[in-house]
C-alpha cells in the first residue's frame, strides 16, 4: 500500500508538472511539429538531461531500489532501421493524438475523456507488437 501511495504522488506530480507545462497543450504540439517554438523541444531537452543525469548518478554512486536490489544499466546497441521505423510510428501517433504516452493520462485527469480511446488504441498496438514480436525484423 506504501509503494501504490508513492506511485499514486509521483503519477499526480507528474500530472501538474505536465499541466502547468502546457506539455498536454495540443497547440503547443501543433507549433513543435511545424517547427514554430522551441517551448515542447524546451521540455524534451530538459527530461532528456534529466535522465542522463539519474543514470550518471546511479552508475556513479551505485544507488540502489528502494528494495535495496542495485540498479543494473544496460547498454544496447544502436539499431539505426529499427529505431527509425519507431520513431516514425511513434511521431505520428503522437502528431495525430496530440499527446506522446505519458501526458495521455494527464489528458483524462484534465477531463479530455476522448483519450480513453487513444489509450485503448495505445495498448492494442503494443499487444499487437507483443504478438507479432517474433515475426519482426529485429
Amino acid at each position: 500500500m506504501k509503494r501504490f501511495i508513492s506511485f499514486l504522488g509521483i503519477g499526480i506530480l507528474f500530472g501538474i508538472v505536465m499541466t502547468k507545462s502546457e506539455a498536454i497543450s495540443w497547440y503547443r504540439i501543433y507549433e513543435m511539429f511545424n517547427f514554430q517554438s522551441f517551448h515542447m523541444y524546451g521540455i524534451i531537452a530538459v527530461a532528456l538531461l534529466g535522465g542522463i543525469a539519474v543514470n550518471y548518478l546511479v552508475r556513479r554512486y551505485e544507488i540502489k531500489t528502494v528494495e535495496g536490489d542495485s540498479i543494473q544499466p544496460t547498454t544496447k546497441s544502436f539499431a539505426f532501421k529499427r529505431n527509425l521505423l519507431g520513431g516514425i510510428v511513434f511521431g505520428l501517433g503522437w502528431a495525430l493524438s496530440g499527446a506522446c504516452p505519458g501526458p495521455m493520462y494527464t489528458m483524462i485527469g484534465n477531463g479530455f475523456s476522448i483519450f480513453i480511446v487513444i489509450i485503448a488504441f495505445a495498448l492494442l498496438g503494443a499487444y499487437a507488437y507483443g504478438a507479432f514480436s517474433e515475426r519482426l525484423p529485429h
